[in-house]
């Protein structure tokens, strides 16, 4: 027996040709919610930058370049044959199609490219950020379950669930909801407790480094009871695509936490 999907309608507000969906306002509470955060993590050390004006500038940077990068990552490493051959459709953002990948990507230039114009310690700006990130992630995967995208593969267990999108009427992890858990509320909980930790805080980059290592050991595991690209499949040694994508990104967590503790030793 499967849980009945709650079939929420994406779109939040209709006002005439005004359409707002819940995926965009997952996209703003993330971002409203981190800035909010950020800037109290920024005044745990009044005395040095990132300050809270800091925060608020890099935000507009923030914005552009998450929303860039996750289109462009998903263009390139999802379907790249595709959208070479329909280069219009990258520019419909309103169809979906993002991955966190190329957004986290996108993020890191950004950061890289503020900081050194405004001459902040890298790794003191991408600790804040990174604590909150996962405020996005948590909503950007509600926003999923609610568009009934993203789902989970094939289970007998109690809690699965018929999604109206799949290709069948079997019942399935609702893996967006895992998602949003672990690499949501979970990771942000870690990631918090360690920033709060005087000795780590000070040893700027390893926020940075358990943040990639936890994000990416989450989502490696949760992508075993995720449905797999249709169009993609599994790749090589049985992996989607989403675990590839991981496992440099955990290796540079490790290498980034280790020379955070060579340096400030």
């Amino acid at each position: 027996m499967a849980l009945d999907f709650p079939n929420i309608n994406p779109i939040a507000l209709s006002l005439g040709p005004l359409v707002i969906r819940w995926y965009a306002l997952a996209y703003l509470a993330g971002f409203l919610g981190g800035l909010f955060c950020a800037k109290r993590l920024a005044g745990y050390t009044p005395d040095t930058r990132p300050t809270k004006d800091d925060v608020d500038d890099v935000l507009t940077w923030m914005i552009v370049a998450v929303i860039v990068g996750g289109r462009l990552g998903y263009v390139l490493f999802y379907n790249p044959a595709f959208y070479l051959s329909h280069p219009v459709e990258i520019f419909k953002l309103w169809e979906g199609g993002m991955a966190f990948h190329g957004g986290l990507i996108g993020a890191i230039t950004a950061l890289i490219g503020f900081a050194w114009r405004q001459g902040i310690p890298l790794f003191k700006l991408t600790d804040i950020i990174a604590v909150v990130t996962p405020i996005g992630l948590f909503f950007g995967r509600l926003a999923n379950f609610v568009n009934g995208e993203l789902y989970g593969r094939i289970t007998t267990h109690s809690w699965g669930m018929v999604f109206p999108t799949a290709p069948d009427t079997l019942p399935r992890h609702p893996s967006q909801l895992y998602e949003s858990f672990f690499e949501g509320f979970v990771l942000f909980v870690i990631l918090m407790v360690l920033y709060r930790v005087k000795t780590i805080r000070e040893r700027a980059g390893i926020v940075s480094g358990v943040f990639l290592l936890g994000y990416a050991f989450f989502r490696f595991m949760i992508e075993y009871v995720r449905e797999p690209d249709l169009h993609l499949g599994l790749l090589s040694f049985g992996l989607s695509m989403g675990q590839l994508l991981c496992i440099p990104m955990g290796l540079v967590g490790i290498g980034i936490i280790g020379y955070a503790l060579r340096q400030n030793r």
